[in-house]
């Protein structure tokens, strides 16, 4: 018999976790939000993944509260996913696992991204603190920047637009 998909025999919060976060993508949704993707086609163009899988996704994520949808076009009618408060919680933890890659996952070139604290613009520790002013710097004040070791296959509008800085939550659209 084959492993079970989720955790329903574990009483703990980590695995309640992973039955909200933890499905292939999910992740990297909630990152592309955070980099200020918004848009269905621009999270499908810029993560290539199938559609069936990015609706699949949307829809958890949206009713386990993490994204809302919110309507930017009446006609004809378009929507976009925002973080909500409770997804944006997920911060420290989305930003710990990419410091975690940066650390263990990094080409010789250096790092793929660069997060500073858009106020002073030094750059935020892998805690999420910025040394210079001794404080954990919320996403909404974290300026996101490529770094030297960013590749450039991708030529889509949003990866273009990343290597651009700028700050998280930030609209970015194709």
């Amino acid at each position: 018999m084959g492993a079970s998909r989720d955790y329903a025999g574990q009483d703990c919060s980590l695995a309640r976790t992973l039955e909200l976060v933890g499905e292939r993508w999910s992740l990297l949704i909630i990152r592309d939000a955070f980099f200020g993707v918004r848009r269905y086609n621009d999270f499908l163009v810029h993560l290539d993944l199938p559609r069936a899988v990015l609706a699949d996704r949307l829809a958890l994520l949206v009713e386990h509260g993490i994204l809302t949808k919110h309507r930017y076009q009446l006609s004809p009618p378009r929507e976009e996913y925002l973080l909500t408060d409770k997804g944006r919680d997920l911060w420290p933890a989305v930003y710990a696992l990419a410091q975690w890659g940066e650390r263990h996952t990094t080409p010789a070139e250096g790092r793929r991204r660069v997060f500073r604290h858009a106020e002073c613009g030094t750059e935020v520790d892998p805690t999420g603190t910025c040394p210079k002013c001794a404080r954990r710097i919320p996403p909404e004040d974290i300026e996101l920047r490529a770094g030297p070791g960013i590749r450039r296959p991708r030529t889509d509008p949003i990866s273009r637009a990343l290597e651009q800085p700028h700050r998280l939550l930030e609209p970015l659209t194709s």
